[in-house]
């Protein structure tokens, strides 16, 4: 790829994983080349074997038309995949096609049904226990001493919310951890192994990791599914497990894809936005100051911006149900469109001076770090906010110098905008 000062269009290649290895400043210079174009582009779709290559996505960069797509599901609809550019295959998608795969009435009806743990009502009883958790973390830290943020802290509290949220013992935590860095990370050499002198192979043999580990997620599952059949026990698996959908219960496999996608997504967003918010605060020392200045004012302001600079989840798919206008662009049956959630957020038209980090930016709540308005924004948002808010207040209230110490070491993903390591320093009490 050339300079950001000569990027031309022709010159972006966005399904090509090196363009996701290369500097991050770089890969923001050219989302903002896209959105500068107007019209959206279509890309070609990257070869991975054991999949059947398509006739390329329309990726969509601009605000708007993330928003207007999101909020049209009739048209951009999330079947029968919207979380990869190509089509997995068969054997793959019996592991991981749930409800985010799914349009209304049946996303509606399922989403019910989880979403009764995710209520304010119900969020707020488990505040004294985040908080517990939170605290307990942090003794921990504070008695290990500096090192990496990451398996410190980033990934500890949301994997222990949301497995305890579904009953998952304490004892696999460190198996459920191992296993969503597969799923997540299936593009990244240090979480499959496979490394890229094995060319072409390696986005197919990352499927093929994916594939085991999502399979021994859903052993778990079901070991938990029936037990919580037997005997109910008040937890989101016995709500799931014991639910009536369409007059029917979930199948094993059903509820083993729910539990997945609640296993991964329940702990991806808060660990990318914990480790993110270190960095950002850590490189912004008067956002950091005003925020500890006044943590309670300006924490829900800081956790947005934090979400909208990080953007957690990089992209979803869509899928075009018939033909379309929109924002003078016509897509057509069949077509792919990709929402890129980091591009939107930093589109200059509806946040100025986008690549500023602000923690009083007035319209922060705009962004679609949590996905666009619609019916598949994130069920776990407000738990998101909880734990960030939650988290951050104790770590700023006993360690006031904490900060990142040196370069993140990035995931390589054009799915998940993950960090693998963190090294942050401070000064024990």
């Amino acid at each position: 790829m050339t300079t950001p000062a000569t990027l031309r269009v022709e010159d972006i290649d966005i399904s090509d994983l090196r363009f996701w290895q290369r500097p991050r400043p770089e890969r923001e210079a050219a989302f903002a080349v896209l959105r500068a174009a107007g019209a959206p582009r279509l890309f070609a779709e990257p070869e991975v074997p054991f999949t059947r290559r398509g006739d390329g996505y329309w990726a969509l960069v601009r605000h708007a038309d993330v928003v207007e797509a999101s909020r049209n599901p009739k048209v951009f609809s999330s079947e029968p995949n919207a979380t990869s550019m190509v089509d997995s295959p068969s054997w793959l998608r019996r592991y991981i096609s749930s409800m985010i795969d799914m349009d209304d009435p049946r996303h509606a009806k399922i989403r019910r049904i989880v979403s009764r743990a995710f209520t304010p009502k119900t969020l707020a009883r488990t505040e004294d226990d985040i908080a517990r958790r939170a605290a307990r973390i942090v003794d921990e830290l504070i008695a290990s001493g500096p090192g990496d943020f990451i398996p410190k802290v980033a990934v500890r509290l949301p994997v222990e919310v949301i497995c305890d949220m579904l009953g998952i013992p304490d004892s696999y935590y460190p198996r459920v951890v191992r296993l969503t860095n597969i799923v997540l990370g299936n593009t990244d050499a240090e979480y499959t192994g496979i490394t890229p002198e094995m060319g072409r192979l390696r986005t197919g043999l990352g499927l093929a990791k994916v594939a085991l580990a999502s399979r021994e997620l859903h052993a778990i599952a079901a070991k938990l599914g029936r037990e919580r059949v037997a005997e109910p026990t008040g937890d989101l698996t016995s709500a799931l497990v014991n639910a009536n959908v369409d007059g029917e219960k979930l199948t094993t496999r059903e509820f083993g894809t729910f539990f997945l996608l609640l296993v991964v997504a329940g702990n991806e967003t808060t660990r990318t936005a914990l480790a993110h918010g270190l960095k950002l605060l850590t490189d912004n020392p008067g956002q950091r100051d005003l925020l500890l200045g006044d943590f309670d004012t300006h924490i829900p302001g800081a956790v947005e911006e934090i979400v909208r600079c990080s953007t957690p989840v990089i992209t979803f798919r869509r899928n075009v149900t018939e033909d379309h206008e929109m924002n003078g662009h016509t897509y057509r049956r069949g077509d792919k469109v990709m929402l890129f959630y980091n591009s939107a957020n930093r589109d200059e038209t509806v946040f100025p001076d986008p690549d500023r980090f602000d923690i009083t930016r007035p319209n922060v709540r705009d962004h679609v770090g949590f996905g666009g308005p619609g019916p598949h924004f994130c069920l776990g948002a407000n738990l998101a906010r909880r734990e960030i808010t939650v988290m951050f207040r104790e770590l700023f209230t006993r360690l006031p110098d904490l900060r990142a110490d040196g370069e993140p070491d990035y995931l390589t993903s054009s799915f998940i905008n993950g960090i693998k390591r963190l090294p942050c320093t401070f000064t024990a009490p």
